[in-house]
């Protein structure tokens, strides 16, 4: 197993300390970094083809490229971490920062560096409170050290880090929606353009990023572009955290090459658990779609998962076995998502707890013929016609679970009862 990523995490005492990290060749990326121009390093992040790891998959390189070039620039310009991670069943970025959490902050000074930036956020979601104070601790230990603040390693570049707890909106894990909340504004989203490298945070050019996506920098920046490139099965580059969650033997996160499948996922989950059998799963949690068993050996890659009209998202698969109402399933993601609708958008605002409606009332055996017609009718007006992704992510699972478990649905609205109960 290739240990990149999760190369410092460890149960022994004192592992996240920056003593700990600096004697693993921590921040000798950092120093490589200022030592080089910052369109350098921006360069060699573009070459190394690392892509978002928040579920989009835009090329990191390329969005830091965006920013706009320093001479004439509004100041000060911001590095925003998204660590919201609020989608059911994704905690791939909670796993990486509770144990290593110096990687992170070395990943956002460098992109600091990069950018040209003078002050980083890491946006993190309220429940996260053990994790908070992870990394405030480190944090203090970069300072101390000269690692972070005035005249960096010596280079006259001053940076800072900061630690924003979220108020809690899943609509806050959008790139504006983020911008938004960390002004002290209702976490909707903004029209694009400008975009945020032009016009961010408070009108200032700003760079958001996942955990992972920041991670993997020091990693690239130390060993180059072609050696993090060629850590990826397939067409995309690098290694990932998948995670796995359901009624399998051990759930959890694993680093994996790029390409990787389900089926060794869950081969390294211990398979599912005793008296459950494998039915279906959402690959990349949430806001993705449902693949079935003859799809586990397809890669968990951007590409390869397009081209089966599937997604990656944050690649961390929800287990769906033989003893789950699917039904019930999609009617508890639906509720999530109407609750955390922002509001903005009509469609997602009326249209999300409608979706909701219908599907809790065919679970509970209330369902009427003519129901499944409109809740995919429904479905495909929702998501094209908003603002943000997020009723677009709302509107995938709900709408390839009606489509593959179509019998069920029909099987709760025939007998006017739900049959896993």
């Amino acid at each position: 197993m290739i240990r990149v990523l999760t190369r410092n995490i460890s149960r022994a005492p004192g592992a996240v300390w920056i003593d700990a990290y600096e004697a693993n060749g921590g921040y000798d990326a950092l120093k490589k970094a200022v030592s080089m121009a910052p369109d350098d390093v921006i360069k060699i992040v573009k070459d190394s083809r690392l892509r978002g790891r928040g579920g989009a998959g835009f090329p990191t390189g390329l969005k830091w490229s965006s920013v706009l070039p320093l001479e004439g620039s509004a100041r000060p310009r911001y590095i925003a971490c998204n660590f919201d991670e609020m989608e059911p069943g994704t905690f791939k970025d909670r796993f990486l920062v509770d144990g290593d959490p110096h990687q992170l902050v070395e990943g956002m000074i460098i992109a600091g560096w990069s950018c040209r930036a003078d002050m980083g956020y890491i946006f993190i979601r309220d429940e996260y409170k053990i994790t908070r104070q992870i990394l405030k601790r480190a944090i203090a230990e970069a300072e101390n050290k000269g690692l972070l603040g005035e005249n960096i390693l010596d280079s006259g570049w001053s940076y800072r880090i900061f630690v924003h707890a979220s108020a809690g909106r899943y609509m806050a894990g959008e790139e504006t929606g983020l911008i938004n909340a960390l002004e002290g504004r209702p976490a909707m989203p903004r029209s694009k353009p400008p975009y945020p490298g032009t016009s961010g945070l408070w009108g200032k050019p700003t760079v958001v990023n996942n955990v992972e996506t920041l991670s993997c920098i020091p990693h690239i920046v130390q060993h180059g572009a072609e050696w993090f490139a060629s850590l990826g099965k397939a067409k995309d580059a690098g290694t990932k955290i998948y995670g796995i969650s359901g009624n399998v033997s051990r759930p959890g996160c694993w680093e994996l090459p790029m390409g990787s499948t389900l089926h060794e996922l869950l081969d390294l989950a211990g398979g599912m658990r005793d008296g459950f059998k494998f039915r279906a799963a959402l690959p990349g949690g949430a806001s993705t779609m449902f693949m079935d068993a003859l799809q586990l050996d397809i890669p968990l890659d951007y590409d390869a998962l397009k081209d089966a009209a599937l997604m990656l998202g944050t690649g961390t698969a929800i287990i769906v076995d033989d003893r789950a109402c699917p039904v019930g399933l999609l009617a508890n993601l639906a509720m999530f998502y109407a609750r955390e609708s922002c509001g903005w958008c009509t469609p997602c605002r009326e249209g999300l707890p409608w979706v909701e409606k219908l599907l809790r009332a065919i679970d509970d055996g209330d369902g009427r013929a003519g129901d499944i017609e409109l809740l995919l009718d429904l479905i495909k007006n929702i998501g094209p016609n908003t603002y943000c992704a997020l009723a677009a992510g709302a509107s995938f699972p709900i709408e390839s679970g009606i489509k593959m478990f179509k019998s069920d649905f029909e099987e709760h609205i025939a007998q006017g009862k739900c049959p896993y109960r």
